[in-house]
């Protein structure tokens, strides 16, 4: 069983709209979605805030690099466009860690690094995943560690920039308006 945690954003257009699109294109395959938060933009671009939430998915057919392939499929229906780093956009979606049959998968290359190598400094990663699984946990330097362990390590200021919305998104097999 292939399983991943994808870390999605929107501040771009109907920005709701293109992180429910994600769970939309993965259907069955999300098992958890957090809640919406707003977050402040990361990367010292100006720009408006974003809408982030993490999905948790599971696919026996899916690799590592198949997740990463269906997220940048799914960027694409939205309209992104990539000309400028950290700079505002329709739709993101971050591989921030895969697990093949319970096991970390963990690589070096650079079009896909995981677990994601920044995953550990980003409240807007980090808050909304312990929303979607309280227990959870992330390859860092070599060890796991409690994902509420990292967001402790960070700044107050950085987790303030992260707040909760009234929006949930609505995954197959739940009822409109109800988180998995």
């Amino acid at each position: 069983m292939s399983s991943a945690v994808l870390s999605i954003g929107s501040n771009i257009g109907d920005r709701l709209a293109h992180l429910q699109s994600v769970c939309d294109g993965l259907g069955d395959r999300v098992v958890a979605a957090s809640r919406v938060y707003a977050t402040e933009p990361w990367g010292g671009v100006e720009q408006q805030d974003f809408l982030n939430a993490t999905l948790l998915v599971d696919d026996d057919a899916r690799t590592a690099r198949d997740w990463l392939d269906v997220g940048q499929h799914l960027e694409n229906e939205a309209s992104r466009v990539r000309d400028q780093r950290w700079g505002p956009r329709t739709l993101d979606v971050d591989v921030i860690s895969v697990s093949d049959d319970g096991a970390v998968v963990e690589s070096t290359d650079p079009v896909l690094t995981l677990p994601h190598p920044r995953a550990a400094e980003r409240a807007f990663v980090l808050i909304p995943w312990l929303d979607a699984d309280p227990g959870a946990v992330l390859r860092h330097r070599g060890s796991d560690v409690p994902v509420a362990d990292l967001l402790a390590a960070l700044t107050p200021a950085d987790r303030d920039g992260v707040r909760l919305t009234e929006h949930t998104l609505t995954t197959a097999g739940t009822d409109a308006g109800k988180q998995t």
